[in-house]
C-alpha cells in the first residue's frame, strides 16, 4: 500500500489537492493548524475558509478568463467548484457564495472520505519519513515552515498585504438612499432586468460627497505596521481602498466606485460615484462592500464608512483588516509539475506559489494533487496546455513569468498564448475561450487514456 501523502494546510488549495488524491485512491493526511492555533485572518477552524471576499468573480466561460477556469475545474471534478455551486448566492454574472455553507460543504466531503485524515497541528519541519508532501499553507505560512522553506530553497520569501473588506447587516442599510441594481441590469445568465431587481445594493455619492469621502480615507488613522510588514508591496488586485485614494482623487471613480452601468432611480441619472454592496450569505442578511479592503483602524472604519449615503446607520458584522501574504519565487524554485527542485518530495500548491485568488488557488491545488497522484502511480504527469486557463496560470507560475519581477497573478487573457488572426475585444476573448475548451478536452482525453 502506498504511504499517505501529507498535505500541509487545509485551505482551498490543500483541500482541493486532498480531494484529487483521495478520489484516485491515495491516502491523505491534512495537517491544519487552525483548531490548534488560529491565524490573524481566519475566524473558524473549517477547511477551505473564505477570508478576503465571498466572490469567485465572473462565471462567464465564453468571454472571461476566470469563468473559463471555473468551467475547467468543474470538468476536472473540483470539490471547490462543487461546493461553490452548492452554496451560490445572487451576484449578477459573478459566482458568489455563502461562506459558511461553502466551507461546511468542503469540510464534510473531505472528512467523510475514507482516504482522508485530518490532524490539527502546526508543521514546522516536515519529517524525513514523509515521502510525499504538498505545501499548501497559503498567504499565512507559519514562521517555522517559512524559515524551513527559505533555508531549503535558498531564496527569500516575498510578502505583501492582503486586505479584508467590511460586511454590514442588510437591515441596517437605508434603502431610501440606496437601491438595488446590477451593473447594466445584467443577471448571471446575461438577461436584462428592470432597475430595482438587481443583485447589488448601490449607495450613490455626488461630487462633494465623493471628494469628502476620499479626504476622509486619506486622513483616517491606519493600522500600525509590524516589523515584518515594512516596505512590502501591495497586490494590485486586492489594494486597500485608502491606498487607491492616495494614488489620485479620481482613482476610486475608475475602480471600485465607478458608476458606469448604473442609474439612480430617484434622479434618472448616473451618480458621480457609487459604493456597491454584494450579498455575502444565502439568507441575504449580510452584504459586503465590494472592493473596500482596508487597513484603517476599526474606529476609523466606523467613522469613515458611515459617511457613505445609505450607510449612516450601518451595523457592521465584520470590519476590515490586514493579513500577510507570502509567496515563493516559483519560476526559479519549482519544476513544471510544481515540485521543489531542491527537494522533490515537496510539491507546492495554492497562493504560496504566486497565484492570486480563490479560484486560482484551488486550481493549482487541483494540479498539485493530480501531479502527485500520477507520480505515485508510476506515470509522468503532463502539464495542461497553456491554451487552457489552468495551463496558462501554471505556465506563469513555473516558467513564463520573469523571475526577477515575479508577482502574484490572477488568471487573465494576457497569460494565454496569442491567437492567430485579427480578432479583438469580445471576439478575441471568445476565440481564446473556444480554443481553450478544445485544448482541455484533448488533454483530459489523453490523461484518461494514459
Amino acid at each position: 500500500m502506498t504511504e499517505a501523502v501529507h498535505i500541509i494546510g487545509g485551505g482551498l488549495a490543500g483541500s482541493e489537492a486532498a480531494w484529487q488524491l483521495a478520489q484516485r485512491g491515495f491516502a491523505v493526511v491534512i495537517h491544519e493548524m487552525r483548531g490548534a492555533k488560529l491565524t490573524a485572518a481566519h475566524q473558524t477552524d473549517a477547511l477551505a475558509e473564505l477570508v478576503c471576499s465571498n466572490s469567485f468573480r465572473s462565471d462567464d466561460a465564453d468571454y472571461n478568463a476566470v469563468g473559463m477556469l471555473h468551467a475547467e475545474l468543474r470538468a476536472m471534478g473540483s470539490i471547490v467548484m462543487q461546493a461553490a455551486d452548492a452554496a451560490r448566492v445572487p451576484a449578477g454574472s459573478a459566482l458568489a457564495v455563502d461562506r459558511e455553507h461553502f466551507s461546511a460543504h468542503v469540510t464534510r466531503a473531505l472528512l467523510d472520505h475514507p482516504a482522508v485524515a485530518l490532524v490539527r497541528e502546526e508543521v514546522g519541519t516536515p519529517p524525513d519519513a514523509w515521502k510525499q508532501v504538498i505545501v499548501a499553507t497559503g498567504p499565512l505560512t507559519a514562521d517555522g515552515l517559512a524559515a524551513y522553506i527559505q533555508a531549503l530553497a535558498g531564496e527569500e520569501h516575498l510578502a505583501f498585504f492582503d486586505a479584508i473588506a467590511p460586511i454590514v447587516h442588510t437591515e441596517s442599510i437605508d434603502m431610501d438612499q440606496a437601491w438595488r441594481q446590477s451593473r447594466y441590469d445584467k443577471t448571471s445568465e446575461g438577461e436584462i432586468l428592470p432597475p430595482g431587481e438587481g443583485d447589488y445594493i448601490n449607495c450613490p455619492l455626488d461630487r462633494p460627497q465623493y471628494l469628502a469621502f476620499v479626504q476622509a480615507l486619506l486622513d483616517g488613522e491606519k493600522a500600525d505596521f509590524k516589523a515584518w510588514e515594512a516596505d512590502t508591496p501591495y497586490f494590485e488586485g486586492c489594494m486597500p481602498v485608502e491606498v487607491m485614494a492616495e494614488r489620485g482623487v479620481q482613482t476610486l471613480r475608475f475602480g471600485p466606485m465607478k458608476p458606469v452601468g448604473l442609474r439612480d432611480p430617484r434622479t434618472g441619472r448616473r451618480p458621480f460615484a457609487v459604493v456597491q454592496l454584494r450579498q455575502d450569505n444565502a439568507a441575504g442578511t449580510l452584504y459586503n462592500l465590494v472592493g473596500f479592503q482596508t487597513k484603517l483602524k476599526h474606529a476609523e472604519q466606523l467613522r469613515v464608512f458611515r459617511t457613505i449615503p445609505g450607510l449612516q446607520q450601518a451595523d457592521f458584522a465584520r470590519l476590515g483588516g490586514l493579513h500577510r501574504n507570502s509567496f515563493i519565487r516559483s519560476p526559479i524554485l519549482l519544476d513544471t509539475t510544481l515540485r521543489l527542485k531542491a527537494d522533490q518530495r515537496l510539491t507546492f500548491a495554492g497562493q504560496i506559489t504566486g497565484c492570486e485568488g480563490y479560484v486560482e488557488s484551488a486550481a493549482i491545488g487541483l494540479l498539485a494533487g493530480r501531479f502527485v497522484a500520477a507520480r505515485l502511480a508510476g506515470e509522468n504527469p503532463a502539464p495542461p496546455p497553456p491554451e487552457t486557463a489552468i495551463g496558462a496560470l501554471l505556465a506563469h507560475i513555473t516558467g513564463e513569468a520573469v523571475a526577477d519581477s515575479f508577482q502574484p497573478m490572477n488568471i487573465n487573457f494576457g497569460l494565454f498564448p496569442a491567437i492567430a488572426g485579427a480578432a479583438k475585444g469580445r471576439d478575441r476573448k471568445a476565440a481564446l475561450a473556444a480554443r481553450g475548451r478544445t485544448a482541455l478536452a484533448e488533454w483530459l482525453q489523453q490523461d484518461a487514456t494514459g
